[in-house]
């Protein structure tokens, strides 16, 4: 049974949905600082203190750091006074770290923020400019109802959003001043509002272009993997164990129901778009804006959890999906139905436009 090759998903840190570089958080600890964290192939939160591919991951659990680095247990008490010690303040900003669903940065912004944890440059947030230039057309299908309803068809000067962006550099200030009056005359705003409106637009269909290529990219793996089963399930030695069937199965329909959901989730914003677009304002955009930055996390920890699933996966078995049956069970029934309950789907499955109002 053929099927394409397939690669792992490897991005640089600030672009990935499962390494967060500590490097931008302020850590105390010297030798953490150039450290990551990171989702592990059985969805536990570790530090990486190394990675290379010739000797791998070096990873450390969280509670094992206070005896590495000599951190004052919690519960010894001070010579002082007698009380119990507070932890050390980087044991108590890991643990929480460790807690969160996903380290892509639209979600870091919200968590970091909900969990009162400061970056060292707010600028860090912020994806790389060779994953920005890869997602130019994702963009493109969002930018366009904004080009079309401020400028037209007529005006072929403008073809995507930096293009927009680029009238506040126009030489000619008159043809600006039109342009951006036009704006905001279609948005219900003061022209002095639109620099604000530009940088959230974009902002906010970014992440969407990020989330959508993400899942773009892991659905060749998850065939993989579902090709896999599917010849486990044919194998004369493996058909009858039934354990390793039912976790086939499980795992099979687990992962489909969740490639579904975000797949689902990004119809239901498509939707929420075109109706903002039917009758734009200011208004109307913030409620799509908030409306999608309140799935972010979900979307975000779906995709990190697959991703690292699936990347363990082919890492392993990067050959075709028949070879080395009796190793790829084994692989699964050791390591990837690990973890597999922390994965966390939609709570909430409604429909979204009845919240644009």
């Amino acid at each position: 049974m053929g099927t394409k090759p397939v690669t792992p998903i490897v991005d640089s840190d600030m672009d990935s949905l499962y390494v967060l570089p500590l490097s931008i958080i302020p850590i105390e600890t010297k030798a953490l600082q150039r450290a990551r964290m990171i989702k592990n192939h059985q969805l536990r939160s570790v530090v990486e203190i190394y990675s290379e591919r010739e000797t791998g991951s070096g990873q450390l659990e969280i509670d094992t750091l206070p005896k590495m680095f000599g951190w004052v247990p919690a519960d010894d008490e001070d010579e002082d006074d007698g009380e119990p010690r507070k932890p050390h303040p980087d044991l108590v900003t890991l643990r929480q770290l460790a807690l969160l669903p996903t380290y892509d940065v639209f979600s870091l912004r919200i968590l970091l923020r909900r969990l009162g944890i400061s970056v060292r440059d707010n600028a860090a947030l912020k994806l790389s400019p060779e994953k920005n230039a890869e997602l130019g057309d994702y963009m493109t299908n969002f930018t366009r109802p904004l080009i079309l309803q401020v400028y037209g068809d007529s005006d072929v000067a403008i073809h995507d959003f930096d293009d927009i962006v680029r009238l506040f550099r126009d030489p000619d200030v008159k043809k600006a001043k039109e342009k951006l009056r036009i704006m905001a005359q279609k948005l219900s705003i003061d022209m002095m509002e639109i620099p604000q409106f530009l940088e959230d637009y974009g902002d906010i269909f970014l992440s969407l272009s990020y989330y959508r290529q993400c899942l773009d990219r892991i659905q060749p793996l998850l065939d993989n993997f579902i090709d896999s089963v599917d010849c486990l399930r044919k194998n004369w030695q493996l058909k009858n164990d039934q354990s390793l069937m039912q976790t086939c199965t499980m795992m099979e329909a687990r992962l489909n129901e969740l490639a579904a959901a975000v797949t689902g989730r990004f119809e239901n914003f498509d939707r929420s778009t075109a109706e903002m677009w039917s009758n734009i304002s200011a208004i109307r955009f913030q409620r799509v804006k908030e409306l999608i930055q309140s799935y972010h996390t979900e979307i975000g920890g779906v995709l990190c959890a697959l991703t690292v699933k699936m990347n363990a996966w082919v890492r392993q078995f990067p050959g075709e999906v028949d070879s080395a049956p009796v190793r790829r069970a084994e692989f699964i029934m050791t390591q990837m139905r690990q973890g597999f309950d922390r994965i966390k789907s939609f709570e909430n499955a409604a429909p979204m436009l009845s919240q644009l109002g």
